[in-house]
């Protein structure tokens, strides 16, 4: 179930669902790090299955959104995203350049210091006409 909703959040065009279901895998394989590591103390306590399954569905249901919750209060200040692009670039240039790599974003902007921004604009506009075709 949970893999067939992932499957479907990645279909999606939004990235809300899919911040909800990276985030759930991350912790869930967290939780399963924590257990392989701790089995023996897990083992003495007859209701960590219930505590897991209760956690876990908080984590997955929509009614709580327990996954997005955990990100937005406690990991997203620890994760600097992106990095920084300078200034200098159109709104819309500094948008597609956050969403990169940094390797990427070395190679593009290399390309936009040899062909010029509008180079680059024309390359994003082709590159969004392409996905909506799909």
């Amino acid at each position: 179930m949970n893999r067939y909703a992932s499957v479907r959040a990645i279909e999606t065009p939004s990235t809300l669902d899919d911040q909800q279901w990276l985030t759930y895998w991350i912790l869930y394989s967290f939780i399963t790090l924590f257990e392989l590591s701790c089995w023996q103390i897990l083992a003495w306590l007859p209701f960590w299955s219930y505590m897991k399954l209760l956690f876990c569905l908080w984590l997955v249901l929509p009614i709580f959104n327990g996954a997005a919750y955990i990100y937005d209060h406690f990991v997203r200040k620890y994760v600097k995203v992106g990095g920084t692009v300078s200034s200098s670039y159109p709104e819309s240039q500094r948008k597609v350049l956050l969403m990169m790599t940094p390797d990427a974003r070395r190679s593009v902007e290399y390309y936009i210091s040899k062909h010029g921004p509008e180079a680059f604009e024309r390359v994003v506009k082709a590159a969004e006409k392409e996905a909506r075709k799909r």
